[in-house]
């Protein structure tokens, strides 16, 4: 079965425009498919930290210091974080104290790291096994992309 999304995605991505107006329409992407959730963007690498990038969603942290929270975590690890309840994660960094749950997706595309793709819900374990699969061909698409803008 084809997935529109991730075919939509990979037309976002394919254009040639800059790396900042790709994400940017990523993250629009992002929230109009995902449900229930209330924000959707992206941390990027730099000078190493993370640093704020494209985003849909209320005002957010600029900065994330690798390691801490769930952003640097997932981004330091390398891998997938699904965070059922955030209240439960030690060191959590609550930039919209209403949200309840998130996932972070690292932005890795053949060793090089780029960032994160950060989605955050206020309901309680939001993120399913499926949302997992998906979001991770997703970050592919975005992590292959920039890699190609370098």
């Amino acid at each position: 079965m084809i997935n529109v999304f991730l075919k939509q995605l990979e037309g976002i991505c394919h254009k040639d425009q800059s790396s900042i107006s790709m994400l940017a329409n990523a993250s629009a992407l992002l929230n109009e498919h995902l449900d229930n959730i209330n924000w959707v963007g992206f941390y990027l690498y730099n000078n190493g930290k993370l640093i704020l990038g494209p985003f849909q969603g209320k005002v957010a942290c600029t900065e994330i210091a690798i390691g801490k929270g769930v952003c640097g975590t997932s981004f330091q690890r390398k891998a997938l974080t699904n965070v059922a309840n955030v209240h439960d994660f030690e060191g959590h960094i609550a930039c919209d104290p209403d949200t309840n749950s998130e996932i972070v997706i690292p932005l890795i595309y053949e060793g090089k790291r780029f960032g994160v793709l950060d989605i955050d819900s206020l309901e309680y374990s939001r993120f399913s096994g499926d949302d997992e699969d998906e979001l991770e061909a997703a970050a592919y698409i975005i992590s292959k992309a920039l890699a190609n803008k370098k």
